[in-house]
Order: structure tokens, then C-alpha cells, then sequence
């Protein structure tokens, strides 16, 4: 058993002992029967004492049916464990706050009935020693609940600062990467004489430049917290474009008014198109592939379908990927709100469908 484990039951076996010890010591020096509900020998009423104490070693995992059980007990004889019972109940209790004072309001009204209050001079020290009890148990609570919170917090910070190490190590080694493409592209755009073989070593040193651009945004927003200002995207009729000289068939089709949609949501609705015409560049060479955005007033709806692909993927492209396109698209458009599908089409293709709140609200209504 370990020393977390062993703490609370060693408290437990103390409470109860002092309980048993205090109430029997009692009863043993005052064993005057007047006072009493039940004539019974002394040794009765220690029992009685003796058994509610015990009660008190189940106080963590059932405090209600300890503290009940006392209770009854009390109705005999009043049982000295009852001073430990609302703490327990308060401290480890579970369900509504109400429930708590219902059974410490029990536990009081037999702890008074078996010490017959109405015959006593000083009624009104036992329920404050109880309430106290409940009090404490309850600043208990609170104080275990806060622990609780900053030690959730601490492990949530060493895993954000985990991924922003993690997150430099990936941009010092995709940097390098891209940077010797975009050095290689610039240089066989130099070298050589042929015209197409020029265009598309721009086009490829221009594409580089972005995608560094981009990951160094990223990995900033990563480190400091808060994003810096977003360039504006290039739209969605030059992602498309992008697509077509590649050899993608793409057919862009919108309609109603982009004009309300708020930023952040045009942002989200620009990463689904990307990945979604990379999937098809990747998964469905050549495939027709059409687009198709409705701006309403309250959302904004993306459908990219593409059909059969012309020819078979290549097997390199495929495994570059890590699989998890459509996942971090799905947690993208739930962030903002939104929903997205995803599944292959009778014909053989395959369909992405995502529909975002036209705006994001600043603030979640309480």
C-alpha cells in the first residue's frame, strides 16, 4: 500500500479511536440511568460508542450511511462520533449541497433526542459543534478542489510548453527542408533555357516562400500565445486556380454574400477548400472536381465533391501525409462552431461537406 493511501486510512483509524475512546470514557465516568432513554447496563451504552466510532472508518467512500448510522445510534445514547460525522459528509459527500444539510439536520435532531435536550441547561453547544464541523469539512473541500485545479493547470502548462518545443524542433527542421527547395528552385530557374522548365521552378520557389511564411506564423502563434495579424488569404478563386495548373479539373461555384462572414470563420472556410483539393490532388489525380459555397445570413455552407480519379495515385504522395487531414478539419470548424462530413460517393468519389456560423460570438452566454 502506498504512502498516499496509507495516510488517509491511518487518519481514519485515529478519528475513529478518539471517538471511540472520548465516548466510552464518558459513559464509563457518568453511567447515571436518569439520563437515559433505555435502562441497560453501562457496558451497553461503550458498545453503542464503540460501534458508532467504528462507523466512522467508512466516512470517505459512504460519509451519508456512516453519518446515518450514527445517527440511529445516537438516538440511543448520544455517540461522540457525531462530532467527526458532518465533517465527513461535507468533505466527502457527492450530489447537491442540500443533501448535506439534510443528513447533518438529521444527525443533529437524534444527537439532541438522545441527549434529551429539552432537559438539559445547554441545548445549543452540540448543533454549533456540529455546524462547525460541516464547516470545516466544506473549507476542506474547497481547499482539496483548488489542488486539484492548479495541479491541472500546472500539467496543462508543461504539456503547452512539451508542444512549443516540439513545435520549434519542427521549424527548424521543415525550414531547412524548404529552404534548400526554394534555393534549388531559384537556382534552376537560373540555369535554365527552357521557358515551361522556368515557370515552373518560380512556381515553386513562390510556393516555398509561402509555406515558409506560413509555418513561421504558426510556430509564432505557438510561442507567444497570440496570433499576430493574419495576411488575408488569397481566396478561394485563386486556391482554385492553384489547383488547375496542376492538372485538377476544378469548378467554383458561390453564391449569396460573403460580406458578413466574419474573419476567422472566412479563414476556417478557406483551410476546408485547401485540404479538401489537396486530398483530391493526392488521393484522386485528375478527378472533376467541383466546389460549391452558399453564404446564407446566419451560416455559410462548403461542398467539395470530386468523382472518380483518372488515374492511380502516386504511392509517395499518398504516404507523405499523415492521415490526420480530416481530423484536425473537423476540430478546426468545431472551434468556430461548425460541423463537417466526410465520405466516398456511390460513383467512386468522394464528398466533404462543412457548415460554419456565418460569425463567431465574442462572449459564451452564462
Amino acid at each position: 500500500m502506498g504512502r498516499s493511501r496509507v495516510f488517509p486510512v491511518a487518519t481514519d483509524v485515529l478519528v475513529a479511536g478518539v471517538a471511540a475512546v472520548a465516548g466510552s470514557a464518558l459513559e464509563i465516568a457518568d453511567p447515571d440511568l436518569a439520563t437515559k432513554h433505555v435502562a441497560a447496563p453501562t457496558g451497553v451504552y461503550v458498545a453503542a460508542q464503540i460501534v458508532a466510532a467504528a462507523m466512522l472508518l467508512a466516512r470517505r467512500r459512504h460519509p451519508y450511511s456512516s453519518a446515518l448510522g450514527i445517527a440511529a445510534i445516537s438516538l440511543l445514547v448520544p455517540a461522540w462520533a457525531a462530532v467527526f460525522a458532518p465533517y465527513a459528509v461535507t468533505a466527502y459527500g457527492t450530489g447537491h449541497r442540500w443533501r448535506h444539510w439534510a443528513v447533518i439536520a438529521a444527525l443533529a435532531a437524534a444527537f439532541l433526542t438522545g441527549a434529551q435536550a429539552w432537559a438539559i441547561d445547554d441545548p445549543v453547544t452540540a448543533p454549533a459543534v456540529l455546524f462547525c464541523s460541516a464547516l470545516l469539512g466544506m473549507y476542506f473541500r474547497a481547499r482539496r478542489g483548488h489542488a486539484d485545479r492548479e495541479r491541472l493547470l500546472l500539467t496543462e502548462q508543461a504539456r503547452a510548453d512539451e508542444r512549443i518545443r516540439l513545435a520549434g524542433e519542427m521549424h527548424d527542421v521543415v525550414t531547412h527542408r524548404i529552404n534548400l527547395m526554394v534555393l534549388q528552385a531559384g537556382a534552376l530557374r537560373v540555369s535554365t533555357t527552357d521557358p515551361a522548365t522556368r515557370a515552373a521552378a518560380e512556381e515553386l520557389r513562390v510556393a516555398g516562400c509561402q509555406a515558409l511564411a506560413e509555418l513561421r506564423d504558426l510556430v509564432g502563434v505557438l510561442r507567444q500565445g497570440d496570433a499576430p495579424p493574419a495576411a488575408a488569404d488569397p481566396g478561394l478563386a485563386a486556391l482554385v486556380d492553384e489547383s488547375r495548373t496542376v492538372g485538377l479539373p476544378v469548378r467554383l461555384t458561390e453564391d449569396g454574400d460573403p460580406a458578413p462572414v466574419a474573419p476567422t470563420v472566412r479563414r476556417t472556410l478557406y483551410r476546408v477548400v485547401q485540404e479538401s483539393l489537396t486530398n483530391v490532388r493526392k488521393h484522386a489525380p485528375g478527378a472533376d472536381t467541383t466546389v460549391t459555397i452558399h453564404y446564407g445570413g446566419q451560416q455559410v455552407r462548403a461542398t467539395v465533391t470530386n468523382a472518380r480519379p483518372r488515374r492511380r495515385p502516386e504511392t509517395d504522395l499518398t504516404a507523405a501525409g499523415g492521415g490526420s487531414g480530416l481530423d484536425g478539419l473537423r476540430h478546426r470548424v468545431a472551434v468556430v462552431g461548425g460541423t463537417l462530413t466526410a465520405g466516398a460517393t456511390p460513383g467512386g468519389g468522394f464528398t466533404v461537406r462543412a457548415t460554419l456560423p456565418a460569425f463567431v460570438p465574442t462572449a459564451v452566454p452564462r
